[in-house]
């Protein structure tokens, strides 16, 4: 799945993202290592592996993101 890059906190390694669709979704550092990276800036295009699935009413919507890395084309 791809998204965008919205916060990223490098004390924390943890940030949210933007789905296509708007919706932000929380990652946490172990997703953020997970995927290698060193450093990610806001408006960076970004693929992300979810656990979980939509629904429930929240704002994560029972999604979970497992890993976060550069979109390559």
């Amino acid at each position: 799945m791809q998204a965008t890059a919205y916060t990223y906190d490098a004390q924390t390694r943890s940030g949210s993202v933007l789905l296509d669709d708007g919706t932000p979704l929380p990652f946490d550092a172990a997703a953020f290592d997970a995927g290698g990276l060193r450093l990610l800036r806001p408006g960076q295009r970004v693929r992300i592996d979810v656990e979980g699935e939509a629904g429930g009413g929240t704002e994560t919507d029972g999604r979970r993101i497992v890993l976060v890395t550069l979109q390559t084309f």
